[in-house]
């Protein structure tokens, strides 16, 4: 690694790179180069796999340190280290378009010849192949056609040694296949198959797949497994993109996400001209798919554990206890496996609720007063209308109370509403979780209401003390000021000294009247604000929205729920303030009702109201938009690990692009081309150690050992037969 010394010595007088070196690549090798007793920098073998194979990805089938096989690759001069030359040339090399092939050409090309000699790389085969590995017979018919006879050999050239390896593994799985045939009867045991598989394409393959292996024979009748059960098989590896986007195609069409082999069948002949699915190969398909749901329609959560080599056991292909649900504290309190880490989750999203909370309402408190005090405003008579509109409010404030007026009372204010904010936020997400369909991600409405009205009532516990000083507070000003004019002196309250004053009954004063307000509203506002994200903006278990979708989102949903609700909160404001001499006071929700609108009419239940959308509709946004991207940035330690783990080089499944540079996935791509030949390849190096079997591969042209991740993409069988 460069010193800070060197950095800063760039960062001063500045650098030249050597010629034709691009920015990117010179970058990749100063960071993890290092320097030799000379001051040359280097790469050794392990400072190339950090460059070549990040840490922190989900190399799952093939170990990361394998990666060391491409190093005899990049070091052209086999001296054991990778100069910026050596690594500009490799890193060329992985911009061709055909480099995976090209790659696995080099490791076994002769240098000066630039062919692969028959007998050399039969050896090097010998040498790294598995101790126990099904034998290969390279006096075959089929590699005779490739190689010659034994009387009449030839080296191969790179366009013959390519295709030799692409239809390689189909004849590793033809000759295994006569190998465990004794009786030459055209079956085998469904041992011998998953042994066979095993061998020639477990490097990618799902755990699953690779464990269920024997259940192939039960397409069948009989206990074994047929020839042509086998070459079905091969082919639905072979062929699993084109498998995945016909899934995915037929699956879009569907009305609930779930099809059936009729409808892959039909997809099929719709998307396909030159690749035909043969019965047995669709019966193949879903019976892997359906182990664990044995019914006719199938999601594309079932078909993960076949279509993804990194899928894993304890979940969908990505991992997750709850594949249907794209939010993620929903998704948190659905997946919870015992009652104690329910407790967990919810008490750490009760946390992220409580920053998020706090944001919101400062973010909108200025609004905010100019509501209650419009709100407070109790009639049209001479001297007691101080403001016209909520504009008129706002300069007002700003003009007799200064900027700071704005935020009068904002501090009970964030120390209130984070509990708030946080409990509505929690019990939401509680009540959903446990509503909702772990796999599909489907919840009925009345239970989103219910989960909405459940979060608005158990919030009035924090809401109402809050309430109730905050808006005290906030009127504060205007009634020091009409005081004032009247030759009056009211001092200032402190929060403290009001609730010393109310005790924990007045506190309390209006809670009835709140929770009317704060049932509803949370019951028009979650749902209102999930279908918008899922059904307007797309969010899924795939697409994550970004913070402006998240923010408009709730917005809109903030809206309606706000302004439908202004009745009850105009009610709840005027129980709650202290009345002035001469304002009418109430005794409870009927007769305050009863009052304003014998007094004011029926538009005063809806003063308030444009402020009440301004406020409500924005800061709902903010804390909501807040709560999620802390969700992301804050996670429950332990929550998203294995997820997490899957990095970039290994996307959920084929056709969903993986976000890796080219040359990681190109590198990666060329090991799983390698292992074809045997999953051996690489593995000699480290039980020998670093350079012990580098020269007698090739005679000393130097051979490396290494291998990568598994993907199904990769060549994995003749053509189809």
């Amino acid at each position: 690694m460069a010193t800070v010394v060197d950095q800063v010595k760039e960062t001063l007088v500045g650098t030249e790179n050597a010629a034709g070196l691009s920015v990117q690549t010179r970058y990749d090798f100063m960071k993890n180069a290092i320097k030799d007793e000379d001051g040359e920098l280097y790469m050794g073998e392990k400072e190339f796999v950090d460059a070549i194979a990040p840490e922190g990805e989900d190399y799952h089938k093939i170990k990361r340190e394998q990666y060391s096989l491409l190093f005899s690759i990049a070091d052209r001069a086999h001296k054991g280290r990778v100069t910026i030359q050596d690594w500009s040339v490799f890193n060329n090399l992985l911009a061709k378009p055909d480099a995976e092939y090209e790659i696995a050409f080099r490791l076994f090309a002769d240098p000066g010849t630039g062919q692969v000699d028959f007998t050399s790389f039969k050896e090097s085969y010998a040498r790294n192949k598995t101790s126990d590995t099904i034998p290969f017979n390279w006096d075959s018919d089929w590699a005779k056609l490739y190689l010659g006879g034994k009387k009449h050999r030839h080296s191969m050239t790179y366009p013959q040694f390519a295709q030799m390896l692409r239809g390689l593994q189909g004849e590793r799985v033809r000759q295994a296949f006569i190998h465990f045939d004794k009786n030459e009867d055209g079956y085998i045991t469904p041992e011998d198959f998953q042994r066979i598989i095993q061998e020639t394409a477990a490097h990618k393959l799902s755990d699953h797949l690779l464990t269920n292996l024997p259940t192939l024979c039960n397409i069948s009748p009989g206990s074994k497994i047929s020839y042509a059960n086998v070459r079905a098989f091969q082919n639905v590896i072979r062929e699993m993109d084109l498998v995945e986007l016909v899934i995915r195609n037929s699956i879009r069409k569907s009305e609930d996400g779930k099809i059936t082999r009729v409808d892959f069948l039909n997809e099929a002949a719709r998307i396909t001209r030159f690749t035909l699915f043969t019965p047995m190969e669709a019966d193949i398909l879903f019976h892997f798919a359906s182990l664990d749901q044995p019914s006719g329609r199938l999601g594309i959560t079932d078909f993960a554990r076949v279509l993804d080599a990194s899928w894993h056991t304890n979940g969908n292909n990505l991992n997750d206890p709850a594949p249907g649900i794209a939010g993620a504290a929903e998704k948190a309190v659905a997946g919870s496996g015992s009652f104690l880490h329910s407790v967990l989750v919810s008490a750490h999203h009760f946390g992220l609720g409580a920053i998020a909370g706090a944001f919101g309402a400062f973010m909108v408190y200025p609004i905010d007063l100019v509501k209650t005090r419009m709100q407070n405003q109790r009639g049209a008579r001479v001297g007691q209308m101080l403001y016209k509109n909520s504009w008129d409010c706002a300069t007002k404030v700003v003009r007799n109370e200064g900027f700071r007026g704005l935020y009068s009372g904002v501090l009970p204010q964030l120390v209130g509403v984070a509990p708030e904010k946080a409990i509505k936020l929690t019990v939401n997400d509680l009540v959903r979780g446990n509503f909702t369909d772990v796999k599909t991600g489907a919840i009925d409405f009345k239970w989103e209401m219910l989960a909405g009205a459940s979060a608005g009532t158990c919030q009035v516990v924090f809401t109402n003390p809050l309430e109730i000083v905050k808006i005290r507070l906030q009127v504060q000003g205007e009634a020091m000021k009409a005081a004032a004019r009247d030759g009056e002196a009211i001092p200032k309250r402190s929060a403290m000294w009001i609730v010393r004053h109310l005790g924990l009954l007045g506190l309390y004063k209006g809670a009835s009247a709140c929770m009317l307000r704060d049932a509803p509203f949370s019951a028009i506002y979650f749902p209102t604000y999930a279908h918008l994200k899922r059904d307007f903006f797309g969010e899924s278990p795939t697409k994550k929205l970004g913070v402006l979708q998240l923010l408009t989102a709730g917005a809109i949903a903030g809206m309606p729920a706000a302004y439908l609700t202004t009745p009850a909160d105009v009610i709840k404001t005027r129980l709650q303030v202290e009345a002035r001499k001469g304002e009418s006071t109430y005794n409870g929700i009927r007769d305050a009702a009863r009052s304003i609108y014998r007094d004011e009419g029926a538009k005063a239940f809806f003063k308030g109201g444009p402020a009440r959308i301004l406020r409500s509709s924005p800061q709902f946004g903010f804390t909501l938009a807040g709560y999620e991207v802390l969700q992301g940035m804050l996670p429950l330690p332990g929550e998203h690990d294995e997820e997490g783990m899957r990095g970039s080089l290994e996307p959920a499944t084929g056709l969903t692009e993986a976000k890796a540079p080219l040359p990681y996935l190109r590198s990666r791509n060329a090991l799983k081309i390698i292992l074809d030949l045997d999953l051996g390849f690489g593995r000699a190096k480290a039980a020998e150690g670093a350079n012990k079997w580098l020269p007698s591969l090739r005679g000393g042209s130097g051979i490396g050992s290494g291998s990568g991740s598994a993907v199904v993409a990769a060549a994995s069988a003749e053509p189809n037969a």
